[in-house]
């Protein structure tokens, strides 16, 4: 059986080496998906040549003739001219499935020794943003929450103060990701996505970009990038940068872990995506001003501060046997809570991890008691309470016009 599986390969590097089939980049299949149908179809095109049409390019198919003064061709058909169809049909369908298989390598970027998709930290993940053309996202951002009238002026008066003008650049770069979509055709996007999945589940193997097994990692469906839309690409940022910290790692798994607890479950990746919403709006807020200024960056200060906000819903959820039905009120009291004290809950999460890295992290009564002293008071839940709530929205960057009603979950 190995040694079948060997020939087939041999054939297939064969058939990728020969003129005018080989190099088969993503451009010779063209992905065509179906939000109707949730399905992915790829349609074969051997070969591009330089014909155009309306500005697309034109796309044949190799005739199998061109191939007959090729050993692997001859070897096929060695037996006899009554074969000859089957040995065309046998080279369509290696020709197809290394087609298919430099697609597929071609998507998830650089591979190891096993063909899996190399893991990708956080700083190569923000170069690609750093360095990609976002002109049309920055051109809408908002930065700032506009204010009018009597707040304008209580806001000057006795607000945070204003961002330093050297670091507003960075911090417009990360509006700009917060409107960027999940790219199949961007290399790093799916790099991103399968490093997520495996930091958190332990896989060893890639997983497809399509399935029901993103829903366990806290998604609502089969494609991770429908609940974007609140975030968009900065929500898995955020997700990357926890798992990929070394620091923050054991943290995230904590949470993870937690998400999957049988009665105080709740949808991990969704819970994490609207930790970035709660901080996108403290840097519009100008929160996070002060200690941008003071630590001369913008990306760092919204990192700890998305980690912070997130340790700190942890151990209410925890200490307080939280449930799905309490999702509203917690995220609603972590936001006012993280908005008001970003000092406070930075600090706290530098004591954590420092407590961590010295084996003394406890979730004891003095946890939920800093957390009750904050304004967290746990309410109690009911059976008729307790439906799934949906985490729905979508993203404008724009403030909240008025509060909202207790227990509703928003992803902006």
């Amino acid at each position: 059986m190995e040694g079948d599986q060997l020939c087939r390969t041999k054939a297939k590097e064969k058939v990728l080496n020969f003129p005018g089939i080989g190099n088969c980049a993503p451009g010779s299949l063209q992905e065509q998906h179906s939000y109707k149908n949730g399905l992915l179809g790829l349609c074969l095109r051997p070969q591009v040549t330089d014909d155009a049409c309306n500005g697309k390019t034109m796309l044949k198919s190799i005739p199998i003739s061109t191939l007959k003064h090729n050993g692997l061709l001859q070897s096929l058909t060695a037996g006899g001219g009554e074969r000859t169809h089957d040995a065309e049909v046998t080279l369509k369908m290696l020709q197809a499935e290394a087609e298919w298989e430099a697609l597929e390598t071609a998507q998830r970027g650089p591979t190891d020794a096993t063909g899996c998709t190399l893991l990708i930290s956080f700083n190569e993940a923000l170069q690609h943003f750093q360095t990609a053309d976002l002109y049309e996202y920055r051109k809408n951002i908002q930065p700032i929450v506009r204010r009018t009238g009597f707040s304008a002026i209580t806001h000057f008066l006795f607000g945070p103060p204003r961002l330093h003008k050297e670091l507003q650049e960075e911090r417009d770069l990360v509006f700009a990701i917060a409107q960027c979509s999940l790219d199949n055709n961007q290399k790093v996007h799916i790099r991103v996505l399968q490093t997520i999945y495996k930091k958190l589940t332990g896989a060893k193997f890639d997983s497809a970009r399509y399935g029901t097994h993103w829903e366990q990692l806290g998604f609502q469906g089969e494609d991770p990038g429908t609940d974007l839309r609140g975030t968009g690409f900065l929500g898995l940022m955020h997700t990357l940068y926890m798992v990929m910290d070394l620091q923050t790692l054991p943290l995230a798994r904590d949470i993870y872990k937690l998400s999957h607890h049988p009665t105080q479950n709740f949808p991990f990746c969704l819970m994490s995506i609207n930790i970035t919403r709660i901080a996108i709006q403290a840097l519009r807020e100008e929160c996070l001003s002060k200690e941008c200024n003071r630590r001369q960056q913008v990306i760092a200060v919204l990192n700890d501060f998305y980690v912070a906000a997130f340790l700190h819903l942890y151990q209410i959820w925890k200490t307080q046997h939280k449930t799905i039905s309490d999702s509203g009120f917690v995220l609603k009291e972590v936001e006012t809570f993280a908005k008001k004290n970003p000092k406070q809950l930075l600090k706290k999460l530098e004591t954590y991890l420092m407590e961590r890295q010295n084996g003394m992290v406890l979730l004891t009564d003095k946890v939920s008691l800093s957390a009750n002293h904050a304004g967290m008071r746990p309410k109690p839940t009911s059976a008729a309470n307790t439906k799934e709530i949906n985490f729905t929205g979508v993203c404008e960057l724009e403030p909240e016009p008025e509060p909202e009603s207790e227990g509703e979950v928003r992803l902006i």
